[in-house]
């Protein structure tokens, strides 16, 4: 199988890359910025909250060893898909919960998996994440590439993403093992 590719915004970019970076069939995860007007804009301008762009993060993966839906289960597991433009103490447009779709197929897996979720009552309250067609990727800032890999021992990362990475991994340890397995 080709290689496909996938982009979820989730809150901070940071968390959400380490999760994603932890998973067999994923062969490269990039932050970055999409769906706004600025063009090529910077973290600062994007934290600034007015270009329109969400944090995100972008992923090549083989659907042969992780497949979308698996992906769009990580993706709602790993944040809270019901609060608009909100993840914990991160407030703004630049952290809403997005997933942007990559074809029709995607489109229509990310609304089946919304239906789902709803309809088994996963969530107290209902999904706000958008479902929306790609738009232009800006890659973000170099510092902020591998960030949890390379800045661990940072508050952030130390109070913020470890324990988000820990519970996902805890959660996940059975479909971890699988589909590193597979």
């Amino acid at each position: 199988m080709a290689i496909e590719t996938a982009t979820f915004g989730a809150g901070c970019f940071w968390c959400t890359e380490a999760v994603f970076q932890s998973l067999k069939g994923v062969s490269g995860v990039r932050s970055g910025y999409m769906g706004g007007h600025t063009v090529n804009p910077s973290y600062e301008d994007v934290c600034g909250g007015n270009t329109g762009h969400a944090e995100v993060i972008q992923l090549d993966f083989d659907p042969g060893i992780i497949s979308f839906e698996e992906l769009l289960l990580v993706f709602f597991k790993t944040h809270n898909p019901t609060t608009l433009n909100r993840q914990g103490n991160d407030i703004g447009t630049q952290y809403r919960s997005v997933i942007f779709y990559h074809s029709q197929e995607q489109k229509q897996k990310a609304n089946e998996m919304i239906d789902q979720l709803t309809r088994e009552l996963v969530f107290d309250k209902p999904i706000v994440t958008e479902i929306t067609p790609i738009s232009e990727f800006y890659q973000a800032e170099d510092y902020h590439q591998n960030y949890f890999k390379y800045n661990s021992d940072k508050p952030y990362c130390a109070f913020v993403i470890q324990p988000k990475l820990a519970k996902f991994t805890k959660d996940f340890q059975d479909k971890i093992e699988g589909v590193q397995k597979g």
